[in-house]
């Protein structure tokens, strides 16, 4: 029985708890990971990280099992990347998880991978247009966080009047 002083947390707050300990288990792993990348195709990836190896792992982070029984773009995301992980929370009932499909779960801060996602190679020139969106992405948030300030005249100087 859940405590009601200790309210179940929102899908948005389990949404960023699953994807801080999934980007947390990405560092572990020596996997650099970005959120929130913009694809080619426009879609968003939750997470994409790099690994150590020069291939890249799109990591879709599911907030419960509404959120994944209403998602139909997440096949999508493979002809971004080599390998293809859902993450999800302890509690979500995990063998609906597609068996072509890595899987991490997390349980409070701590993530672990229970299932490893079987590879899918990307092109080279695929490899390549994903590798440059991922640098200027990564380098771009870089530049930010070293100067906030940037941000806000970057803005500015984009307004149209």
């Amino acid at each position: 029985m859940s405590d009601p002083s200790f309210p179940a947390p929102s899908f948005p707050d389990r949404t960023a708890a699953v994807r801080r300990a999934t980007a947390r288990l990405c560092l572990l792993l020596g996997w650099a990971p970005v959120h929130e990348m913009t694809l080619p195709s426009g879609r968003r990836a939750d997470i994409m990280a790099l690994r150590p190896d020069g291939g890249f792992v799109c990591i879709e982070v599911k907030s419960g099992l509404r959120d994944f029984e209403t998602d139909t773009k997440w096949p999508e995301y493979r002809e971004f990347c080599d390998a293809l992980f859902f993450a999800v929370d302890v509690d979500f009932p995990d063998a609906l998880i597609p068996a072509d499909v890595g899987l991490i779960v997390v349980a409070e801060r701590e993530a672990a991978m229970l299932r490893e996602a079987p590879p899918h190679p990307l092109s080279s020139s695929r490899r390549r247009s994903v590798l440059l969106r991922f640098a200027v992405l990564a380098a771009m948030r870089l530049a930010v966080a070293e100067d906030p300030a940037a941000l806000v005249e970057l803005r500015g100087a984009l307004r149209v009047e």
